[in-house]
């Protein structure tokens, strides 16, 4: 461990100390510190605000530069969720949770068959996930990291809950996963440079998205299901199954990716403030389109 981890083992003990402060104030500090975030992060900030205009151009400017300040917020509060999910506990997560459309899981899981669990990046995904594991057994995909101390805290935290998971380079331990019956829970839903993307709507701009979905679909024979989560105003949280998708895998993995992406923009109208703005969604746009962010 040396002196250019020290950074990252500082912070992962300080989550692990945030973890252990009562909900009611992690909620309080995390506002605070999605305000002092807004003001901070002017690079992100703007792209938050590039993103609203983009997705939200029926919004006037007061309205969204509203959403863009509340992204913060929630952002803020996500960052004490992520916190407990790895190193605390979630039992007042627990008291008013709601989950929908269990019944979804089962029938799709019928046969032994694998199930596809798809969400998008939202504030509130890694909370959502582990309060999901106490009714499903699902296992995920994650970036790697290259620095040590994040790839162990990444691992160690979320293998509290998942059953087991895999790098976006382990394709085959995922397919065997899906092949024995097993549920895999990923979102595909930002711009990365690994893996085969197409340009597909989100908020009708071009989205370039992974085609993951239909390919693992395709590869192993699962199901596939759209895992929404939304944290209510009365501090409980709602995580919701979709019925699996119909017809799904095609031959065509573009219109695949096209209904993937397509559940993932109803789950944004319905929670907007919880969806992770900051990130450059539109960065890649087809030729002749022209750069969306300056």
């Amino acid at each position: 461990m040396g002196p250019a981890q020290w950074p990252a083992w500082l912070g992962i003990g300080l989550a692990w100390l945030v973890a252990r402060l009562p909900w009611a104030l992690q909620r309080v500090l995390g506002r605070l510190i999605g305000t002092l975030l807004f003001a901070a992060m002017r690079e992100r900030r703007n792209v938050a605000r590039r993103n609203i205009a983009l997705c939200f151009p029926e919004l006037d400017a007061g309205a969204r530069d509203a959403l863009a300040r509340a992204s913060f917020g929630e952002l803020g509060i996500g960052l004490f969720e992520f916190a407990r999910a790895w190193w605390g506990s979630v039992a007042p997560m627990r008291r008013g949770l709601r989950v929908e459309g269990l019944e979804h899981l089962a029938a799709a899981r019928a046969g032994g068959r694998g199930v596809i669990v798809v969400s998008g990046h939202f504030t509130t995904l890694e909370i959502s996930a582990r309060l999901m594991c106490d009714h499903a057994p699902l296992a995920g995909m994650y970036r790697p990291h290259n620095q040590g101390a994040m790839e162990w805290a990444v691992k160690r935290g979320r293998l509290r809950y998942a059953t087991a998971m895999f790098t976006r380079e382990e394709l085959r331990p995922a397919l065997k996963h899906l092949k024995q019956g097993g549920l895999l829970w990923f979102a595909p839903d930002q711009d990365t440079r690994r893996g085969e993307s197409v340009f597909v709507p989100f908020f009708g701009h071009p989205a370039y998205s992974l085609t993951s979905t239909h390919q693992l679909a395709r590869l192993s024979g699962a199901a596939v299901i759209a895992f929404s989560h939304v944290r209510r105003e009365d501090g409980g949280y709602t995580l919701t199954l979709s019925p699996s998708l119909e017809d799904f895998p095609s031959s065509d993995a573009t219109a695949d990716t096209a209904r993937v992406i397509a559940a993932i923009e109803s789950m944004v109208r319905e929670a907007p403030t919880q969806y992770l703005w900051i990130h450059r969604r539109f960065k890649r746009q087809p030729e002749g389109r022209g750069e969306l962010y300056r």
